[in-house]
C-alpha cells in the first residue's frame, strides 16, 4: 500500500505548446536538464532545441524543479528554438571520441597485459605445487622406510615393545579416495568473497566441489597458508579427505562442518580478531571448525553412553563423540599427504593439537553451562587479551557460538537446517524406543514440533551466549542478536498459530 510521501515528490506543471495544452509531471529531486529533455519530448523537438517558459503576464519562469506549479487555466507558454550541434560542438564530439577511443585502447591493453601475467602466475603456481609433490613423495618414502626399520627391529626381538610401533598403521590410516584432479578450481567473484564474510551467507547455494573451493579461499585470505607454510596441494588433499569423512547425515554433514567455519570465517572479519590473537590462533579455530564433527554417526552422546557403545567404551563415556571427532582430524593429519601443518616445528604443532583438541572438545553441548559461567566470570572481572585463559576461554565460546549459531542467518536458510536437525533426532528416538533405551523428550517426534524445538533454544541458549560475547564485540548486537530475536519471535507466533489451528478443529 502507498503513502503520501510518493505524491508530495512529484510536481505537476501545465503547458501551451503551439496553441495545444499539455500537462507534465516530474520529480522534485531531477534535475533542471531532465525538464528540458521532457518538455522536447512531448513537444516533439530535438533536446538541443532551446526551450524558455513564460507566465500569463509574460514574465520568464526558470526551467528547473523548483518552479511554481501552475493550473490547467494558466499554463505556462513554451517558446521553442531549434537548433543542431555548432561546428564546435562537434569539434569537442570528436576530441571525446578519440579521447574515449584512446582509453578503451589503454585498457584492453591493460586486459591483455593482466591475462598474460594471470597465465605466468598459473603456471609459476603448478611449478610450485609439483615441488611441493616432490617432497610429500620424500615424506611418505622416509615414512615407510622408518616403519620396515621398525618391523625388523620387532621381528628380530622376542617380545613386542609397543611403544615403537606406530602410532598409526596401514588399516587404520585414513588416505583420499580420489585426489585433486577430479576437484575443479573454480574462480569467485568479488561479491562471493565479500557475501562469503557475513552471516547471512547462505550455504544451500553451494555443490560440494565449490564448498571445497570456498574453504580454500578461506584459509588464503585469512594468511594462513603463508602463516603455516602449507603446500597448496596439500591443502586442497585435505580438505577433500576432511569432506569424505564426513558421513551422509540428515544433520551432521561436511555442509554443516562448512556451516560453522564460514560463521567462524564471518566472525573473524566481523569482529576484526586478528587485532586480538595471532594468526596461529586464526588457523586452530578455522581448522577446529572444519574438523569438528568429523564421522559423525548421526546419534548423540547420550546414545552412546546409554547403548554402550564402542566409542562410548573407548572413552570412558568423557565426550565420546567429540574424542572420536578429535581422533579422526588427527588421523587425517598423519597421512603425509594430508597434513597442512607438515611445515611447522615440533614446539608449533603441539600448540596446534592441544588447541584443535581444546576447542572441538568444547563443543560438547554437556559442557555448556561450565563454559559459560567461566567466559561470564572473565567478562566481569575485565578481559584481558593478554592472558591465555582469558583468550582460551573466548576461542571456546566463539566455537560453540559458531556450532549452533544457525538461527542468526535468514529465516530461508536456518529453517531447513531445524529439519534436518529433528530429521536426525527422530531418527534416533526411534532406534532408542526399540532397543528399549531412555528417549529424551526434544527428540521424540510424537511429543516435539519446529517451533517448541526451537523456542527454548533460542531464548535460554542461543540468545544469552550471543548477548554475552556482543560485550566484548558490540557490533554482534546488531548482525546476530537482533536477527536471534526475531527467530525467537517468529518461533512463539507460529506456536500460538498452531495452538490456535488445533483448538479451531476441536
Amino acid at each position: 500500500m502507498g503513502n503520501g510521501s510518493s505524491l508530495e515528490s512529484t510536481k505537476t506543471v501545465y503547458l501551451d505548446i503551439n496553441g495545444k495544452s499539455e500537462k507534465i509531471i516530474f520529480s522534485r529531486h531531477c534535475s533542471s536538464r531532465d525538464i528540458h529533455d521532457l518538455i522536447a519530448q512531448v513537444a516533439g523537438v530535438g533536446k538541443f532545441s532551446e526551450i524558455s517558459l513564460k507566465d500569463c503576464q509574460g514574465a520568464h519562469v526558470s526551467l528547473a524543479p523548483t518552479m511554481p506549479m501552475n493550473s490547467n487555466g494558466l499554463p505556462y507558454k513554451v517558446a521553442i528554438k531549434d537548433s543542431a550541434p555548432t561546428s564546435g560542438d562537434n569539434e569537442v564530439i570528436a576530441q571525446v571520441l578519440t579521447t574515449v577511443t584512446e582509453q578503451f585502447n589503454r585498457v584492453f591493453k591493460m586486459e591483455e597485459l593482466k591475462s598474460d601475467i594471470s597465465s605466468r602466475l598459473t603456471a609459476l603456481e603448478r611449478k610450485i605445487e609439483i615441488e611441493g609433490l616432490k617432497s610429500v613423495e620424500i615424506e611418505k618414502c622416509k615414512r615407510d622406510i622408518s616403519e620396515i626399520k621398525d618391523q625388523i627391529w620387532t621381528a628380530q626381538k622376542k617380545f613386542v615393545d609397543f611403544n615403537r610401533i606406530s602410532s598409526v598403521s596401514d588399516e587404520t590410516k585414513i588416505s583420499l579416495k580420489r585426489d585433486v584432479p577430479a576437484y575443479p578450481k573454480y574462480t569467485l567473484s568479488h561479491e562471493t568473497t565479500d557475501y562469503l564474510k557475513q552471516p547471512t551467507f547462505d550455504i544451500w547455494h553451494w555443490e560440494p566441489n565449490e564448498m571445497l573451493s570456498l574453504m580454500e579461499h578461506m584459509y588464503h585470505e585469512l594468511g594462513l597458508v603463508a602463516e603455516f607454510s602449507i603446500n597448496p596441494i596439500t591443502l586442497k588433499r585435505w580438505i577433500l579427505c576432511v569432506q569424505e569423512n564426513y558421513r551422509n547425515n540428515p544433520f551432521h554433514n561436511f555442509r554443516h562442518s562448512f556451516c560453522v567455519t564460514q560463521m567462524m570465517y564471518g566472525m573473524i572479519n566481523l569482529c576484526r580478531l586478528w587485532d586480538h590473537m595471532s594468526r596461529e590462533s586464526l588457523g586452530i579455530l578455522m581448522t577446529a571448525c572444519v574438523c569438528h564433527d568429523l564421522d559423525h554417526p548421526g546419534y548423540n552422546n547420550t546414545y552412546q553412553i546409554n547403548a554402550r557403545t564402542e566409542l562410548a567404551i573407548r572413552y570412558n563415556d568423557i565426550s565420546p563423540l567429540e574424542n572420536h571427532h578429535c581422533a579422526i582430524a588427527f588421523k587425517i593429519l598423519s597421512n603425509p599427504e594430508c597434513n597442512i601443518f607438515s611445515n611447522v616445528d615440533k614446539d608449533t604443532f603441539k600448540r596446534i593439537r592441544s588447541g584443535m583438541t581444546m576447542l572441538v572438545l568444547a563443543t560438547d553441548m554437556a559442557r555448556h553451562g561450565e563454559i559459560m559461567d567461566g567466559f561470564k566470570e572473565k567478562l566481569e572481572l575485565g578481559f584481558d587479551y593478554s592472558k591465555k585463559d582469558h583468550m582460551d576461554s573466548l576461542k571456546m565460546v566463539l566455537i560453540k557460538a559458531c556450532d549452533i549459531s544457525n538461527e542468526v542467518r535468514p529465516m530461508e536458510v536456518s529453517e531447513p537446517w531445524v529439519d534436518c536437525l529433528l530429521e536426525e533426532y527422530f531418527n534416533q528416538s526411534d532406534r532408542e524406543k526399540s532397543e528399549g533405551l531412555p528417549v529424551a523428550p526434544f527428540m521424540d517426534r510424537d511429543k516435539v514440533t519446529k517451533p517448541t524445538a526451537q523456542i527454548g533454544f533460542i531464548k535460554f541458549v542461543l540468545i544469552p551466549m550471543f548477548e554475552t560475547l556482543s560485550k566484548l564485540f558490540p557490533v554482534l548486537d546488531e548482525t546476530m542478536v537482533e536477527p536471534l530475536r526475531t527467530a525467537r519471535d517468529r518461533y512463539e507466533s507460529m506456536k500460538e498459530q498452531v495452538a490456535q489451528d488445533e483448538k479451531e478443529k476441536k
